[in-house]
């Protein structure tokens, strides 16, 4: 003696009403939520696009040393060149992407920021006037840190908590 379940019905529309909905919806991760962008998401933008505009100029450096030079290695310079210059590429874009508030670029920032860390140790632990460019740089990367993790800036970002 055993009592069936009634079976369940859709509570909202029919998978029929899905497939008519018009393919050119834009995915919720390609539109930037509405209304201003807060202090600490543009201070982060900035923040992260200066990291970026420095590593080009000292690529850039490396290379022309590289190129026109003396350096004891010049394919070792060319190679350190291209490669910081390639680097480079990733807090641009985390900067730009922060600074039109897409969702994505949030990961990217929080490692960049991260990688910047051991290398502002390894500039303070080699002293001289390298203790102030260590010293900028990890102050640069606490902060963007400190910004990105603000509920502030997640929001701003379209990421909310998430669900269980």
């Amino acid at each position: 003696m055993s009592r069936k379940k009634p079976a369940k019905t859709p509570r909202t529309g029919t998978p029929k009403a899905k497939a008519t909905e018009p393919a050119t919806k834009a995915a919720p991760a390609d539109v930037a939520p509405v209304g201003p962008r807060p202090v600490r998401l543009t201070v982060a933008a900035a923040l992260a696009a200066v990291e970026g505009l420095v590593l080009v100029g000292f690529g850039v450096y490396v290379l022309i040393m590289g190129l026109a030079g003396d350096p004891e290695s010049p394919q070792q310079a060319e190679t350190l060149g291209v490669t910081v210059l390639a680097l480079a590429l990733l807090p641009l874009l985390a900067a730009r992407g922060l600074w039109l508030r897409r969702r994505w670029s949030r990961g990217p920032a929080m490692i960049t920021q991260l990688m910047a860390l051991p290398v502002a140790w390894t500039l303070v632990q080699n002293g001289g006037g390298l203790i102030i460019i260590g010293l900028l740089t990890a102050i640069a990367a606490v902060t963007v840190l400190g910004m990105l993790i603000n509920p502030t800036a997640t929001e701003a970002l379209g990421i909310g908590p998430r669900d269980a």
